[in-house]
């Protein structure tokens, strides 16, 4: 019994020791999950030196993407992967934050600069509201990118007053020449804005109410207009939307601002001229930020690693290597941006603050303040989401182009032909095999 006792002690022990070995290695790694090709891989490759020149302590980035908030939403709650620090949607954060799945973000770095109050007030003000009992987002979160979105056009195809307004997506003209952005809450808002057009200009709702509407009658509303479009939809597009922009397979692309920098720029290297247009009607404003999940394993380590990505050159690597825009906004930015070959300035003072209401920067970028003025921000929808995606399954499952059924009928061709090759070739090597003379 005392030996049985003994071998007992010496398994706790060791148990202990493994457990005491293995968080101390985990101190040393720091988990990041975030969208795909949305950071500049360097300053990821850089953060480890930083880290170290600031804490005196050895880091190892493990580094995941993501295509789809949901998706990552799923790993976070059922706790498969420990990460120490992700980047959710804006309404993905209301949503975690309501089931109690972060923790706020301790913005003591000792010797260290705190750079989070590098961030424009807008973009802090604007995710406040998401607040509840008492609790700010802020505390939780930390602005990343930010975007609008709206309509990318081919000028050569597409006059300028037709891509003013979003009504043109409706407009039989453009036949099977639209992209819509893959993305049930943009398309939601978008068809609801539509729909109340009427009620807009005459000042009854406005665009926040509308996009925030999530009723029976007003996913019942959507779901009518978004059918209405369909004619004219060439693809639901996650990606593949600014290539077809460049090539010219599309006209119009209902997309976010981020894409439509990296399609203007490379349809102009071919001579095809794109814009970008925030609809009259108003549209959405989206934000992406840092959060620390509540079981995170590094918060030291996600901590500095958010700061680190609030500094000024850091956002402005980011930007340049990406295409979608910080939430940082110091001077130092504002001076990066600026550009004296533009035509034209807009009034950028809401985001930089005093001294940028009349600026030469991108307007896809930074759009104007009367642009800003026009949009809002979707919040989560909450118990009504189940319907909406029901409602986005409807819609999306009646598109079905001719094109499409003949890449599904080629391809199933393709694999039927393999399948009977495959089985040919087995016989004729079983064949082999029984005709193969005996030594």
């Amino acid at each position: 019994m005392k030996g049985l006792k003994y071998i007992l002690l010496l398994a706790v022990l060791f148990t202990l020791g493994a457990c005491q070995r293995s968080q101390e290695e985990r101190n040393r790694i720091l988990k990041v999950y975030n969208w795909a090709d949305y950071i500049d891989e360097d300053v990821l490759a850089e953060f480890p030196d930083w880290y170290k020149e600031q804490t005196g302590e050895d880091i190892e980035v493990i580094y995941q993407t993501f295509d789809i908030n949901e998706i990552m939403l799923t790993k976070i709650e059922r706790g498969h992967e420990d990460f120490d620090v992700v980047c959710p949607s804006e309404y993905i954060i209301e949503r975690m934050m309501k089931k109690d799945m972060l923790q706020p973000i301790n913005r003591d770095f000792r010797n260290t600069p705190d750079y989070i109050p590098n961030l424009a007030p807008y973009i802090q003000e604007e995710l406040n509201k998401m607040s509840f009992d008492e609790r700010k987002v802020t505390d939780y979160a930390v602005a990343y990118i930010w975007g609008t979105a709206g309509v990318l056009y081919n000028k050569g195809l597409v006059t300028e007053e037709e891509a003013l307004t979003c009504g043109s997506l409706w407009n039989p003209k453009f036949n099977n020449k639209i992209l819509m952005k893959d993305s049930y809450r943009d398309c939601y808002g978008l068809s609801i804005i539509y729909a109340n057009t009427e009620r807009l200009q005459k000042g009854e709702v406005t665009v926040e109410q509308l996009m925030n509407d999530n009723s029976k009658d007003a996913i019942v509303m959507a779901e009518e207009y978004l059918k209405m479009m369909k004619p004219n939809i060439a693809g639901w597009e996650a990606d593949f939307g600014k290539e077809m922009m460049t090539k010219g397979k599309a006209w119009m692309n209902f997309t976010w601002s981020g894409d439509a920098v990296w399609a203007i720029e490379e349809a102009a290297e071919v001579g095809v001229t794109l814009d970008y247009y925030v609809p009259d009607e108003g549209s959405n404003v989206w934000f992406d930020g840092w959060v620390i999940p509540k079981y995170a394993q590094n918060v030291k380590a996600a901590r500095y690693f958010i700061n680190f990505m609030c500094r000024s050159d850091i956002a402005l690597r980011n930007m340049d290597a990406i295409g979608y825009v910080s939430a940082v906004a110091t001077p130092e930015v504002l001076e990066a941006k600026i550009n004296d070959e533009l035509e034209s300035a807009i009034d950028a003072s809401y985001f930089f603050g005093p001294g940028a209401e009349s600026v030469k920067i991108d307007a896809v970028q930074y759009p104007d303040r009367k642009v800003i003025e026009r949009c809002a921000m979707m919040h989560d929808s909450g118990a009504r989401t189940e319907q909406m995606l029901e409602m986005w399954a409807r819609v999306k499952g009646e598109v079905v182009k001719p094109w499409v059924l003949i890449v599904i009928s080629v391809t199933l061709l393709a694999l039927l032909v393999l399948g009977i090759r495959r089985k040919m070739i087995k016989r004729r090597r079983r064949a082999r095999r029984l005709h193969r003379p005996r030594k």
